[in-house]
């Protein structure tokens, strides 16, 4: 059954903000990534094909009603969506045609031609790359360790094709200059991010950068409450609604500490408290839903930003190197003669 088609107001009502996450997830789209733009039928200017179904499953959390139910269908079976016409799809979907279109202009497209186009151009490089066309496909409990594997690293090589597609490396730079030069590292994450929190700050450590990692909420306050102007405060947060983290970041932001968000949801709370946001992909698999699948995308963009602040500390990381090395070396096990 078709959904009762949305009034004008309450459409110019949700337009804004989609536009609005829309624009943020394509700040990344331009000759850094090596993308050229498209353009649509009449002319208007696209963002790249690159990293549809990644905007569309950023975009997820923002959509309602039969535009969210549109959205699950595609991210559901792409295939079948670059193949279908708008009226099937709006019936897998139980909307209709019109609400396709809308659904195409909210996430950069002028109908829905294009989006068939770049959604077949998407999934077409997942085959030629190897990714298994059906990613989201269940793990069944009988399934061969053979087939787990090849699911698990279809998701993970594409949850880091679709971060590096959404990442913006102005961001990036901006982040690693505010490291290099800051006085004072904290890094702020509960759970599993506090696990990704930790391994940055050994990387951030071990070139001389003065780095904290909590995970208690009263030291992580007390840390961030001696924040000062030039200080940087940096919080990991898959869903971006973590409350210890936003708490966390928001008493070093109040401090004057340059903010960076490393999250999968631009529109979150983290993200609109930080000065700096990164953002990452993932592709949940049975037994690794989003929050658990997104480590090694958070651990990608971490070990670039890394990398980032040591090339702009390259004398004082070498050193350091130099230093840790050597006060460890005693300790590795001999080797046979």
């Amino acid at each position: 059954m078709a959904e009762p088609e949305m009034d004008g107001a309450a459409w110019t009502a949700v337009t804004p903000s989609l536009v609005r996450a829309h624009a943020a997830l394509n700040r990344s789209n331009g000759s850094d990534h090596g993308g050229g733009r498209t353009t649509g039928s009449n002319g208007v200017d696209h963002p790249p094909v690159d990293g549809v179904l990644a905007r569309v499953r950023k975009l997820l959390p923002d959509f309602t009603g039969a535009l969210q139910r549109v959205a699950e269908q595609v991210l559901a079976d792409p295939a079948a969506a670059s193949r279908a016409t708008i009226v099937e799809l709006a019936e897998r979907s139980g909307t209709s045609p019109a609400t396709i279109t809308r659904f195409c202009r909210a996430v950069g497209f002028d109908g829905y031609a294009d989006l068939r186009l770049g959604i077949a151009a998407e999934t077409g490089r997942a085959r030629s790359a190897g990714w298994t066309v059906d990613i989201g496909r269940e793990i069944q409990p009988n399934d061969p360790l053979e087939r787990v594997l090849g699911q698990i690293m279809a998701a993970d090589t594409r949850a880091m094709h679709d971060t590096a597609t959404l990442l913006d490396l102005g961001e990036v730079e901006r982040a690693a200059v505010a490291i290099a030069a800051a006085p004072r590292v904290n890094i702020f994450g509960a759970s599993g991010s506090a696990l990704v929190g930790e391994e940055m700050q050994f990387s951030l450590h071990r070139i001389g950068i003065p780095v904290w990692a909590w995970t208690d909420v009263h030291n992580g306050l007390a840390s961030a409450a001696l924040s000062r102007p030039g200080d940087v405060a940096l919080g990991i947060s898959h869903s971006g609604e973590t409350g210890e983290t936003i708490e966390l970041l928001a008493e070093a932001n109040s401090r004057g500490a340059t903010t960076i968000a490393l999250t999968s949801f631009p529109r979150s709370p983290l993200a609109e408290l930080a000065d700096i946001v990164l953002l990452t992909a993932t592709q949940a698999t049975t037994f690794r839903p989003d929050a658990l699948s997104a480590r090694h995308p958070q651990l990608v963009v971490l070990d670039l930003l890394y990398v980032a602040v040591a090339q702009r500390t390259h004398e004082r990381s070498h050193a350091a190197f130099q230093r840790t090395a050597q006060a460890v070396h005693g300790h590795k096990a001999a080797k046979d003669s």
